[in-house]
């Protein structure tokens, strides 16, 4: 019997999970129809219950009152069973959901979250990663208007349940907003943006202190939403009058700098195919191979206009959500650096690059070994170190854009930074990532003004034996390294390549806050330097 809850194509083989639920419907359905039995399921009875009830509840719509009545009356674990079989349907099989059932899993969550059934809030951080960044087809928008309407409208149900969830959603809606408000001429987008808006500003002036579990991702993101007035005003308040976020004990914004943002929240805005896909790439995939399996990424993932910005949330999942495990680290299986290497080249659009070169970098301007994970900031310093000779100008533009951050991130708060740069190079070097930064201040190709500045950073180098050289870079990946093209463009898409704006600055606060045309912070690039980075195509 053909499957009513998805869609395949002939040559597709049966999803077990599926198939699981639908042949419990099958065989259940007669007792599916009212009156119910009285007698009590035993826990095998009990699962085939859950799993054709579930069935039921998403491909009839016009029983599905019916089917939930049933679900109350039978359950005895709090929901848990019914939830963990609803987070498997959108994890597997959400792409393939018709549309009615995808309006049906919309109502059996709010059903969910009437009764506080157990995990619903993973069940919402589940559809909440169904949201695909840069993607502006009707089905997409459809999931972000649904879901930013329940969180409105379920508000006082999930800050008395399960807080949590709601920075989880502000974390996505604020990402999502930034490719969102970029789209001035999209009439689609307004009603959707308007949501979208009321319920991060209702986050961030109500409940900021469940906002702060977010991290230091927090400022980046409100950053890329600066030229929004709302959000304008927020950041003015975040720089001149904290005290109209009520939040004890938060007295400067260096102390969400110093507060590292959790994978989960990376997490969100990776879709669970592409998760899969780039753990595979990063755990089996030989360096050296992996120029069809990149192909396929970007062709699968990142074509369409906007879908580039996705390679910003990819980064940071790359450097924050996946740390390999030291045999793979000392195998010949594509290193991190590489692939983020692959992503940077790939960027077409100014405002991608910068932000994508921010997110890479953005763990390094407030490093504190303490607090945060030397694997977050590996990638960056060993595609710098890695890049020599024969990608010298990728070396070169990711140090110019690290000092320029060093100088213009943060100007008030520009010790902070300092410091935070210099403890990441002297943790990678005293936790033998690189044995020195010779490898970079004795490059001759590298600029004058570049190796001064890391001269001036006071690193203690440490020799550690090789036994515990863990985080090595193995000669074959140095000799191997190359950064395949990416994907081609036509002429006419290609963007020139920027100097001078990498973005980015918080002004002091009597000075106004001046917006660059691709809607990030605009800082000046230093006189001594007149590094170009043109984007490969």
């Amino acid at each position: 019997m053909a499957s009513k809850l998805i869609g395949t194509a002939p040559h597709e083989a049966e999803n077990p999970h599926e198939l699981s639920i639908r042949q419990a419907f099958d065989a259940l359905e007669s007792k599916l129809r009212p009156p119910f039995a009285l007698t009590v399921p035993n826990p095998q009875e009990y699962m085939q219950l859950n799993r054709a009830i579930l069935y039921g509840v998403l491909c009839e719509p016009h029983f599905a009152k019916v089917h939930i009545k049933h679900l109350h009356a039978i359950v005895t674990d709090g929901y848990a069973l019914f939830v963990s079989l609803l987070v498997k349907v959108v994890k597997e099989l959400y792409v393939k959901l018709f549309d009615s059932v995808k309006n049906q899993l919309i109502w059996v969550t709010k059903e969910m979250i009437n009764v506080s059934a157990v995990g619903f809030d993973g069940l919402l951080v589940s559809l909440l990663r169904q949201i695909v960044g840069g993607d502006f087809s009707d089905g997409n928008l459809w999931l972000c208007f649904e879901l930013v309407s329940l969180f409105l409208g379920k508000w006082d149900c999930l800050l008395e349940e399960e807080p949590l969830v709601l920075s989880s959603a502000l974390y996505t809606f604020l990402r999502l907003l930034a490719d969102h408000c970029r789209l001035l001429t999209n009439s689609k987008l307004d009603v959707l943006k308007c949501l979208e808006i009321d319920f991060c500003v209702k986050m961030l002036r109500e409940q900021f202190q469940l906002c702060l579990k977010i991290g230091r991702d927090l400022i980046r993101l409100l950053q890329d939403l600066v030229h929004v007035p709302v959000f304008r005003a927020i950041w003015k308040d975040l720089v001149l009058n904290l005290s109209e976020f009520k939040t004890p004990g938060f007295s400067d914004i260096s102390q969400l700098y110093h507060l590292r943002t959790s994978s989960r929240y990376f997490l969100t805005r990776i879709t669970p195919e592409m998760e899969t896909q780039l753990r595979f790439l990063l755990t089996h995939v030989k360096l050296g191979s992996q120029k069809r399996y990149q192909a396929w990424f970007a062709k699968k993932f990142l074509f369409g206009p906007e879908r580039e910005t996705l390679i910003v949330d990819i980064i940071r999942f790359i450097c924050c959500g996946h740390h390999p495990s030291n045999e793979i680290i000392q195998s010949d299986i594509i290193p991190r650096w590489a692939v983020i290497g692959w992503l940077l080249k790939s960027c077409q659009k100014n405002h991608v690059e910068t932000n994508a070169k921010l997110a890479l970098f953005y763990d390094w301007l407030f490093f504190d070994e303490s607090v945060d994970n030397i694997m977050n900031i590996e990638p960056a310093m060993l595609l710098m170190v890695c890049s020599i000779p024969r990608y010298i100008d990728m070396t070169h533009t990711l140090l110019d854009f690290l000092f320029l951050l060093v100088d213009n991130y943060d100007v008030d708060r520009k010790d902070v930074i300092a410091r935070g740069v210099k403890s990441a190079f002297a943790t990678l070097v005293h936790k033998g990532v690189v044995q020195s930064l010779d490898v970079l201040v004795s490059c001759k190709t590298l600029s004058p003004y570049l190796k001064e500045r890391l001269r001036k950073i006071q690193v203690l180098e440490v020799r550690v034996p090789n036994e515990l050289h863990l985080l090595h870079i193995s000669q074959h990946s140095m000799e191997t390294f190359n950064l395949p093209s990416p994907t081609p463009c036509s002429e006419t898409e290609r963007q020139p390549a920027r100097t001078g704006e990498y973005g980015l600055q918080i002004k002091s606060a009597d000075e106004p806050i001046a917006v660059s045309d691709d809607l990030v912070i605009a800082c000046h690039s230093s006189p001594n330097n007149g590094v170009t980075f043109e984007s490969s195509v």
